[in-house]
């Protein structure tokens, strides 16, 4: 439950949520998603979470599949890691589809 107990707490409280919740990968659906919003749960009991099947049509959209990433990276001419998806979830783009093939560093740019 969210408790603070003077202004000059605000600030640091959510600097510590934020640090929490920036490792978590989120797209717009998946396993990052629900385990934000378990931990937002938990600093506010009363939310009310609903799941949405894939494929349900939502206005004029359709709810996409699950989008989860367990590991991506690039490799440098020497096999040194110079992208790493789990030292910054930034490192992919969601939704991206799985590649395994060598690049010329123009090839890449």
């Amino acid at each position: 439950m969210i408790q603070l107990q003077t202004d000059s707490q605000v600030g640091p409280q959510m600097y510590a949520w934020a640090c929490d919740l920036f490792p978590i990968c989120r797209s717009i659906t998946g396993a990052g998603v629900r385990e934000t919003l378990d931990y937002i749960k938990n600093l506010l009991p009363a939310l009310v979470v609903h799941e949405v099947k894939s494929g349900t049509s939502a206005f004029d959209w359709t709810v996409p599949d699950e989008w989860n990433i367990d590991e991506a990276w690039i490799l440098g001419p020497t096999g040194e890691k110079i992208v790493d998806f789990m030292e910054n979830n930034l490192h992919v783009v969601g939704y991206s589809v799985p590649v395994d093939m060598t690049l010329s560093l123009d090839e890449l740019q």
